[in-house]
């Protein structure tokens, strides 16, 4: 047996004119880019070095022979290349290696391929989310070998398919739902249309004898049990020797020569439990199985041996799995309209975050990647990654990290938003890619959750589909029947969820708060995020709120000269429906709206207008994770929408696509650290609600404050707090004999209350930010060099409300250890900030390096955040 990659001497060539394009019906809303058209020509002349795995996108980039599709609006010049076949080429040599068969495997075909070796056609593939293995034995020959991997163009395929088979609604002018494919390839409210071609994981060939292990299935249990189930595709009659390995534990099976599968169980005494993040720990073990050929030591002895006996022959070892798997259990209680993931017997709440393909070109992110990625969210107090539908299933590479560092993981099959047609090649499809992906990932024990698909169920209850599509199907026999048999049969293991939102049945309004997993888009949308407060759920699984990104990746993306909301980069890096327009009605109910961007006399404004974006998408998430959280066990579990962009762009992430942490980023990390404070509304006052994520509990003493801006204590209350482990308790904040803590009392507009207890505090302001009346900023600012960077100290003279440093605004590569601190007068922090640079301390400690909210509400506000005279440099 043996494996040889096949990743090196390709090249491409287009081998067609590009395809016309059909005519769309565009959806009621649609996104603010028009569908792709075709060149006259195809502007490539071949063939061009090609890397596998890769995609036709990047080695025309890597070719010099388009611009980075991720700059300016370079997008809108390479709609030519989803409108275009193309054909991957290699030329190898091969020896006979006595193998009874060689297979060519193909981990990733992206997407409409025939594969030809020596010009026989060995195969086709259809599907970008499976694996495919052709038998090539009969055209492989020694010497050299010519393979040819030709990829239709996808849009003429999807089109074709949507001709034949009836328009089916969806959110875009695209034809996402004719073909399996990454739906967000063809664009989406926060990422380009780039609909490429190419053989995106990697490509070989596995010579083999006697049998090979198609499939294994290993199902381990808190308990320590571990089953192994074992699925053999044999070229020979003999009986086969199948043997599991796991923590010094070894437990055989033997095959007839007629069976096709096996089953081996073992117990592994002492095998501690795989938990989430804060929970517990997460041990691995490293499981082997092996399939032998057997032997005639294998089967029971009639008779004694002979005492000089030769000893039986060692079994031959055919094939191998090696793996890592974790020992848990995990379920869903739906119990009275529940939604809460139980993990070893434990309820958790679901601190989550949704994960969007990291690239278009999902072939750039490595191991380094999704480690650094996830390591952000992890940093963050994320203990759940939901993978959403119109991405993909996810590198193994993903899961790993996930395994090893405590991050379950929700994982939506690959449909969203859309309606799916279930006729022609897709029922076939759909279930060969669901059987492989479901076996693929059934042993990482981060994997919790199984989602029939993303809002499908919502759009035909909710969003007029069912006019629309006339009869036609739109998926439903898929997450009714075929996918949830599918999960029962290879993965039963796991908790299959039809979709989301979904509210338990098919005959119930699917995004009913009171019952299952809900998504809270009127926030955003039509309302300002105070409407949060209204909803009272059992599990939140996507709300969000947008920003830009960081201004050094505006500066590296765009040539927008000067930068305005609605200069012409900055539009087409918007991709919502109306998102600026939406911007700007979420921040009037709070802050002040920036004036004209492109008034001369006003060269702040773009600064400001950034600032205040990201402070108003940190207010609102960190508002609706408190609000969701103070509701434990009631809701179990705020799923930010979302962790992670493809590439520059203003949008709900809270890392953008340079991997730079926006505000938000800072703000979730206190909305989800284990032990939280929070001030909640109740009825006509307010009540400070502790949240205790730990196992421990949390008993200390507190103190709530009602301090005007100047410093002075209006009133005060002690209290003694007892919080259950995995407990939320709350404390009436009521008068007491040194006053009103709560309202009523003093001037909203000057006054705050800020409560204490042990190491955490939290605030809460009496009215909006644009109706308060802040001090202009007056603050003494150090930058002193330290080791890897610079520690900046700010001792705030007055109230300094969201204080937030932006040192990629000097240093592109500089990063900064907090964001958003509001200091009462008199307080201190600091701020280090990481960068091999030598930064000027005068622009480090002025506007727009250094901000805060007062710069722009105070009436009558300094130039620089700090004062000249305040800045001192060491």
């Amino acid at each position: 047996m043996s494996y040889r990659p096949l990743h090196h001497s390709w090249t491409l060539r287009p081998v067609t004119e590009a395809h016309t394009p059909a005519p769309t019906q565009a959806p009621a809303e649609a996104s603010t880019q028009a569908p792709t058209e075709a060149p006259a020509e195809v502007p490539v002349a071949g063939p061009i070095p090609a890397s596998v795995p890769g995609c036709v996108h990047t080695d025309l980039l890597a070719a010099g022979l388009i611009p980075d599709p991720y700059l300016d609006d370079n997008e809108t010049r390479l709609g030519w290349i989803g409108r275009t076949d193309w054909a991957y080429e290699t030329v190898f040599g091969w020896e006979d290696t006595g193998d009874e068969r060689v297979d060519l495997v193909c981990d990733g075909l992206d997407t409409v391929a025939e594969i030809e070796l020596n010009g026989t056609l060995v195969g086709t593939g259809q599907n970008m989310h499976r694996r495919h293995r052709f038998d090539v034995s009969g055209a492989l020959r020694p010497g050299e070998n010519r393979l040819t991997v030709r990829f239709a163009a996808p849009y003429a395929y999807a089109e074709r398919w949507r001709d034949e088979l009836g328009e089916r609604p969806g959110p875009y002018a695209e034809p996402y739902q004719f073909i399996r494919k990454m739906a967000c390839n063809f664009g989406w409210d926060w990422g380009p249309t780039l609909v490429t071609s190419g053989i995106w994981r990697p490509i070989g060939l596995h010579a083999w004898s006697g049998a090979r292990l198609a499939r294994v299935r290993p199902f381990a249990d808190a308990s320590g049990r571990l089953r192994v189930h074992a699925d053999v595709e044999r070229l020979t009659g003999d009986e086969l020797v199948l043997t599991v390995a796991v923590a010094g534990v070894t437990a055989s099976a033997v095959l007839a020569p007629d069976q096709g599968s096996a089953v081996v169980e073992l117990h592994v005494p002492g095998a501690r439990p795989w938990w989430p993040l804060g929970h517990g720990e997460q041990p691995l073990y490293d499981l082997t199985v092996t399939l032998a050929a057997a032997s005639p030591g294998d089967a029971p002895e009639p008779h004694a041996p002979e005492p000089h006996a030769p000893e039986p022959a060692a079994p031959v070892e055919l094939d191998a799995w090696r793996g890592r798997i974790g020992f848990r259990d995990v379920t869903v209680d739906t119990t009275d309209g529940a939604f809460t993931l139980i993990v070893n017997g434990e309820p958790v709440f679901a601190r989550g975050v949704n994960w969007i393909p990291d690239d278009c070109f999902p072939h750039r992110v490595d191991r380094a990647r999704y480690a650094e990625r996830l390591g952000q969210a992890i940093d963050a107090g994320v203990n759940l990654v939901r993978v959403w539908g119109g991405g993909l299933y996810e590198s193994d590479d993903f899961y790993d990290v996930c395994d090893e560092r405590g991050l379950l993981v929700w994982q939506d099959f690959t449909f969203a938003c859309a309606a799916y047609p279930e006729e022609g090649p897709f029922a076939a499809e759909v279930e060969a890619e669901a059987r492989d992906n479901v076996a693929r990932l059934l042993p990482h024990p981060s994997l919790a959750l199984w989602c029939g698909n993303n809002e499908n169920l919502e759009g035909f209850s909710d969003w007029h589909w069912q006019e629309r599509l006339q009869g036609r199907s739109w998926g439903a026999a898929f997450y009714y029947d075929l996918l949830p048999r599918i999960v029962a049969e290879v993965d039963p293991s796991r908790p299959y969820w039809p979709g989301s939102p979904y509210s338990g049945a098919p005959d119930l309004p699917p995004n009913d708060p009171a019952r299952g997993t809900i998504h809270i888009w009127d926030v955003w949308n039509h309302r300002e995020y105070g409407h949060y407060r209204d909803y009272r759920p059992r599990f939140v699984a996507e709300f969000g709120f947008q920003a830009p990104p960081a201004y050094a990746t505006l500066r590296r993306a765009l040539s927008d000269d000067p930068l305005a909301p609605d200069s012409p980069g900055m539009i087409h890096h918007q991709k919502a429906v109306d998102g600026n327009g939406k911007l700007a009605a979420g921040l009037k109910p709070y802050l002040p709206l920036p004036g004209d961007p492109r008034d001369p006399e006003n060269p702040g404004i773009f600064d400001d207008w950034h600032y205040l974006c990201q402070v108003n998408q940190a207010r609102a998430i960190s508002l609706g994770v408190e609000h969701l959280r103070a509701q434990w066990p009631h809701c179990a579990g705020a799923v930010v929408w979302q962790l992670n962009d493809c590439w520059p762009v203003t949008s709900w992430s809270m890392i953008d696509g340079d991997a730079r942490r926006k505000p938000l980023w800072y703000a979730l990390r206190r909305a989800f650290a284990p032990r939280l404070l929070t001030v909640q509304p109740r009825g006509d006052g307010l009540a400070l609600v502790a949240i205790n994520d730990t196992p421990e509990p949390w008993r200390t003493a507190g103190r709530a404050v009602r301090h005007d801006f100047g410093g002075a204590v209006l009133a005060e209350r002690a209290f003694e707090l007892d919080v259950p482990p995995r407990g939320v308790a709350e404390v009436e904040l009521a008068a007491d004999a040194s006053g009103d803590l709560a309202a009523g009392s003093g001037d909203p507009r000057r006054e705050l209350l800020a409560v204490t207890a042990g190491t955490a505090r939290c605030l809460w302001f009496f009215a909006p930010d644009k109706d308060l009346d802040l001090p202009a900023p007056d603050l003494a600012a150090t930058a002193e060099p330290v080791e890897g960077g610079i520690a900046v100290t700010v001792t705030a003279r007055t109230l300094l409300r969201d204080l937030t440093l932006f040192p990629d605004r000097l240093d592109s590569a500089a990063e900064v250890d907090e964001q958003l601190v509001t200091l009462l007068p008199g307080e201190r922090a600091t701020f280090l900030v990481r960068t091999s640079a030598r930064l000027d301390a005068s622009a480090l400690l002025s506007r727009p390096v250094l901000r805060c909210v007062n710069d722009v509400v105070a009436a009558e506000g300094p130039e620089a955040t700090a004062p000249q005279d305040s800045v001192q440099a060491r």
